[in-house]
């Protein structure tokens, strides 16, 4: 293609997509539209090393600024705000405009906020960008109570870090059990027995009705069941947003994301959409999918690249995830949605084990639990749409190995 690229978005999805079209040759004008205050940056450790205190902002760079100089990438510190799609134009939230010969939305998503009154208290934090993951690191130094709001993976990700640091942790759950839209039963009991064993209480099937304060601090949260629980801060992590109203003012369709194809193409074909914010059809699973996670940032982003440098293709990427939860490491691969059967390999009593999930005989995904070497297996025969039957899964003198081709 001939001109510019403009990606607005510095996310994992952004960053990559500039960084892999510089590596795949492309010798036109690259802007990056950032809307944060510092360089692109990595956000699993957000929640995880970040929080813990190891090392400062610069530390979760993708690279130095140097870098961006070097391979003559355009960091546009402002916002996308509209696009004018006739004249090829991102307009910024500064007043000034970006001319694109393609566009591609990588606008991520926004976390859901909590419908409460007092929630806009200073003590009441979300955990998604550098900023909010700071101001928790700061704020736990001094506070003594924290009430989660949330038992998926950010939430859990966070009770574990500020368990560790020595304060007192209540976690409310509306499900009947934790992380219940991601994974197994076999995965969620083993998680609450692991963090309730650290001392963090964990409330499930009652939500948070009100949030208590003496007018200027936070005094507690009221629980549906009438329970009162103490707290001086309030993590809220109920899920996050895709950001698709830039792309549904432009007259662009929008579900839950933006509407792209199999090859990540909007319905202007010189707009293309990426990473959070995108719903894209799936040769490999049928039908829509939005994918919240690194790897689908990063795959489809090189999608893109790929595309936009002469060489069109599907994205038929496989989805694979993580959490870093207190010493235990959760690795899942595939797509697990309408599975019948469970079967565990391992040793659930060591904290060493994986659920390989199953529709019929056919495996859909592997949920692994401090076993890497079963993860890596399954990311492996799972991208070769392979399979093992129950029984081998079940066997511990089954050779994984030898399912691979």
């Amino acid at each position: 293609m001939t001109g510019s690229v403009v990606i607005a978005g510095a996310g994992h999805a952004g960053f990559q997509l500039a960084m892999s079209l510089r590596q795949d040759g492309f010798a036109e004008r690259i802007l990056l539209v950032n809307d944060e205050a510092h360089l692109p940056y990595q956000r699993p450790p957000l929640s995880k090393a970040y929080l813990k205190g190891t090392g400062g902002p610069e530390t979760l760079s993708f690279r130095p600024e140097k870098f961006f100089h070097d391979q003559k990438i355009e960091l546009i510190s402002d916002r996308g705000v509209a696009i004018d799609r006739a004249a090829r134009k991102l307009k910024l939230a500064s007043g000034s405009s970006l001319d694109y010969g393609h566009l591609v939305l990588a606008t991520g998503a926004r976390n859901r906020l909590l419908d409460l009154p007092n929630a806009n208290l200073e003590d009441v934090r979300y955990l998604r960008m550098l900023d909010e993951s700071q101001v928790l690191r700061d704020r736990m130094t001094d506070h003594r109570h924290v009430v989660v709001i949330g038992a998926g993976f950010i939430g859990l990700e966070f009770a574990a870090t500020a368990r560790a640091k020595g304060l007192e942790v209540d976690v409310v759950e509306l499900g009947s059990r934790v992380m219940a839209r991601a994974v197994t039963a076999e995965i969620s009991e083993f998680f609450q027995l692991r963090h309730t064993a650290t001392g963090i209480r964990i409330h499930l099937g009652v939500q948070v009705t009100s949030i208590e304060s003496d007018g200027n601090k936070i005094t507690g949260v009221s629980l549906s069941d009438g329970r009162h629980i103490p707290a001086d801060l309030v993590l809220v992590g109920i899920g996050v947003l895709p950001n698709v109203e830039i792309a549904a003012e432009a007259g662009l369709p929008v579900a839950s994301g933006i509407v792209v194809n199999d090859h990540l193409l909007t319905s202007d074909p010189n707009i293309s959409a990426i990473g959070d914010c995108a719903l894209f059809e799936s040769k490999r699973f049928g039908g829509s999918l939005r994918l919240e996670s690194v790897q689908n940032a990063t795959d489809q982003a090189r999608c893109v690249a790929a595309r936009l440098t002469g060489k069109d293709e599907v994205y038929d990427g496989l989805p694979w995830f993580w959490s870093d939860q207190g010493p235990d490491k959760l690795q899942m691969v595939g797509l697990t949605t309408g599975y019948d059967r469970v079967v565990v390999r391992g040793d659930r009593a060591q904290g060493q084990f994986s659920a390989f999930c199953y529709k019929g005989n056919r495996l859909l995904g592997i949920e692994s639990v401090n076993r890497a070497g079963d993860h890596m297996f399954g990311r492996r025969l799972l991208a070769q749409n392979g399979s093992i039957i129950p029984e081998q899964a079940a066997d511990p003198a089954f050779d994984l190995k030898s399912a691979l081709t």
